[in-house]
């Protein structure tokens, strides 16, 4: 059975519907976020050292848990009411990722995935679609969209 090994609750700035979790070592993504990103596209884009998420609100601020595992998690889909659920596949030379918004560019936000190179499964969940949507027309909704984040080393 996989184990947890580390994980971090995370802010992230959404603006423009969109964000990215993006390789902190720039000089290894062939484009940075936005450049590339399909605006009301798909929930979850794979792109080279980085992955693109779209968001149900134009402007909030998202509540993130991020998880480490040491091999495929379980499901979670016992632990929200997601709304979303994708999976992709990431490659990340530097073993870090930056959270970067659309117009904003990278935050001070960071998801440490190990000290080394490696490629990851991810599996993200999103909760709180509809309601973001919402009152994101009316303000700037906090904690109102979450997301679960699960990493884990991809087979090879």
């Amino acid at each position: 059975m996989a184990e947890l090994i580390q994980q971090q609750k995370l802010d992230v700035e959404v603006d423009f519907y969109g964000f990215a979790l993006q390789d902190l070592d720039d000089t290894q993504v062939p484009l940075e976020y936005p450049e590339g990103r399909e605006a009301g596209g798909a929930f979850l884009t794979a792109h080279e050292g980085r992955l693109d998420v779209e968001s149900a609100g134009h402007t909030h601020t998202a509540a993130m848990t991020a998880e480490v595992w040491d091999g495929e998690p379980p499901a979670a889909d016992d632990r929200g009411d997601w709304e979303e659920k994708a999976e992709a596949q990431l490659h990340s030379p530097s073993g870090e990722l930056a959270l970067w918004g659309v117009a904003a560019g990278p935050m001070d936000t960071y998801v440490h995935l190990s000290d080394t190179d490696g490629t990851w499964q991810v599996r993200v969940y999103c909760e709180g679609r509809r309601e973001v949507a919402r009152l994101a027309q009316e303000g700037v909704p906090e904690d109102v969209e979450r997301y679960l984040v699960q990493f884990w080393p991809a087979a090879t």
